[in-house]
């Protein structure tokens, strides 16, 4: 019998979900044993929900799209942290709630994971605000929900919600007649817009174009690299964004960051006559706490939500089409200058002196190779790699605007699923490690192959850097992170462990890690609590200034 389990997890497959991320709860058991039987999706169990959210996070930034399964009331608020942070970068995932049998919540009766009162819609309520749509899935109702849902993902590049009772689950129901449309066409608002920025860059003598993480939400990446050789346009992105544009690009100027900028960026973009901003949101850790020195009397933001034009804010538009509209304007190249390149950091050669954070990002920009995910968990390592030119076919995740440390760990290993043949890379502090240490055991169970920095530094040195160097509140318990693996079921075949201190014991490690691409590397930088990258030490001032 095809139910409308069945229904809602052939249309997770036709969106190219392969693997669903999770807890198992008494709510959520049947819908579970359909997804083990189904022949084009794995699942992954996790330690946690607020892991498997994480992970979810990170497939979906690689796949672009992801789907978490949970249990009722408990599983789903665990869950919601990672949700929120989806919500917040533009990460489409499906969380599917397994919630008690109709009867049940019809009759309001006081079964576990509710708060005994007989209300069933506290928790469905508390989404709403972290997703862009919802939907409780009646045995009448759930085809067309589920496609509703669905579609709205596909649009906005957010979380949805599909809360899916028991009986509802098992419910008979027929096969999907029509694909998902997921797209919208032009519309004249999106015409007249083009011809904007069209005449906007042929009358422009220094324009820039800005990239964001809204273009990578949608998998824009090679429609705008295209558009960027066509133009040879000044390209620049923040922090908040970064990997979007190959950065070995020859227009590609470097990463902005208001005042924090390399001095040549920072004149460049300022001074622009005009900038076009796509999929761009400018945070304080992206742009130096808002010291951006350019004005909006210049700019042309496009974003999923709406337009800014020239400080003026327009809603009636469609962000996908526009982006990959702009392929089809017709201005001459861009034939100026563009600022000198910082290459300093190209080659590293190492020394038996004690690790800093100065030569360990050195050291690992010289390792880092082209068609790498980079991860940089939102700590001194966010901050030491955001300077950084990336090799071609890179990409890069971060979370810089929701920030929940050890976010990272789980995401890693969700886009490792998501993208097996890509080496992934995590740099995390050890303070974020020990926030979601529990998915090693998934990482080392589903034999999961990337290499993973742990920053040994004693705490957290970007909340030192900020305020209260030498409180307790920064201090956390120094675990033997080399024992790790092994405690959490692993074992040498799948991976395989370093501690290192000097600059030599770090290159010495890289190397055999670049050699040995089949198992796991574990590798525990040793650094001193205070020492940060000069980066994070001036947005931290910054930072204190602001939250003064």
């Amino acid at each position: 019998m095809y139910t409308i389990g069945d229904y809602l997890l052939d249309r997770l497959s036709e969106i190219g979900i392969t693997e669903i991320f999770g807890v198992p709860g008494d709510y959520n058991l049947q819908f579970l044993d359909k997804i083990m039987t189904n022949k084009n999706l794995n699942w992954v169990g996790n330690a946690n929900e607020l892991n498997a959210a994480y992970m979810a996070d990170g497939y979906a930034r690689t796949r672009k799209a992801a789907a978490l399964v949970t249990t009722f009331g408990v599983g789903e608020l665990s869950a919601m942290n990672g949700i929120a942070g989806s919500f917040a970068e533009n990460v489409p995932v499906v969380e599917i709630v397994g919630s008690p049998q109709s009867t049940v919540q019809d009759a309001r009766k006081l079964v576990h994971h509710t708060l005994g009162d007989g209300e069933f819609s506290h928790f469905e309520k508390m989404h709403q605000s972290l997703t862009a749509a919802m939907a409780h899935l009646t045995k009448e109702n759930a085809p067309a929900e589920i496609d509703r849902v669905l579609n709205t993902l596909l649009e906005t590049r957010k979380p949805v919600y599909l809360n899916l009772p028991i009986d509802v689950a098992e419910s008979p129901t027929s096969k999907p007649s029509r694909k998902l449309s997921g797209s919208t066409e032009l519309t004249s608002e999106d015409q007249n817009l083009l011809q904007e920025i069209e005449s906007a860059f042929s009358k422009a003598k220094r324009p820039v174009i800005m990239t964001g993480h809204e273009l990578a939400s949608f998998g824009l990446e090679k429609s705008m690299q295209r558009f960027i050789e066509k133009t040879k346009l000044p390209v620049t992105t923040l922090s908040f964004g970064k990997g979007v544009i190959d950065e070995t690009t020859e227009s590609f100027i470097g990463t902005y960051s208001g005042a924090l900028s390399e001095p040549s960026v920072q004149t460049f973009v300022d001074q622009a006559d005009f900038l076009l901003l796509l999929g761009v949101k400018l945070s304080d850790s992206a742009t130096g706490t808002f010291s951006q020195g350019f004005s909006e009397e210049n700019v042309i933001a496009v974003n999923v939500d709406e337009v800014t034009l020239y400080g003026k804010i327009s809603q009636n538009h469609h962000f996908e089409p526009l982006i990959k509209s702009l392929e089809t304007l017709e201005f001459a190249p861009y034939s100026g200058d563009y600022p000198a390149k910082n290459d300093d950091l190209a080659s590293f050669i190492p020394s038996a002196t004690p690790l800093t954070q100065k030569r360990y990002w050195q050291a690992m920009d010289a390792f880092f190779e082209p068609g790498d995910t980079i991860i940089a968990e939102q700590g001194t390592s966010f901050f030491g790699i955001a300077p950084l030119f990336l090799k071609t076919k890179t990409s890069f995740i971060g979370q810089p605007l929701w920030g929940s440390i050890g976010f990272t760990f789980p995401a890693t290993l969700g886009s490792q699923i998501a993208n097996p043949d890509s080496r992934h890379i995590l740099a995390i502090g050890d303070g974020s490690l020990q926030l979601t240490i529990q998915e090693l055991g998934v990482a080392l169970r589903q034999k999961l192959k990337p290499i993973i920095f742990v920053l040994n530094n004693d705490g957290y040195t970007v909340e030192r850097q900020i305020h209260g160097a030498e409180q307790a509140y920064n201090d956390i318990p120094m675990w033997r992170y080399e024992q790790l693996p092994n405690a959490f079921g692993g074992d040498s075949d799948v991976f395989k462990v370093y501690k290192v201190q000097t600059e030599k014991e770090l290159v010495m490690a890289m190397k055999e890690a670049r050699l040995d691409p089949d198992r796991l590397y574990w590798i525990e930088v040793v650094l001193t609590k205070m020492d940060s990258p000069e980066y994070l030490q001036k947005l931290a001032e910054l930072l204190t200034k602001q939250n003064s």
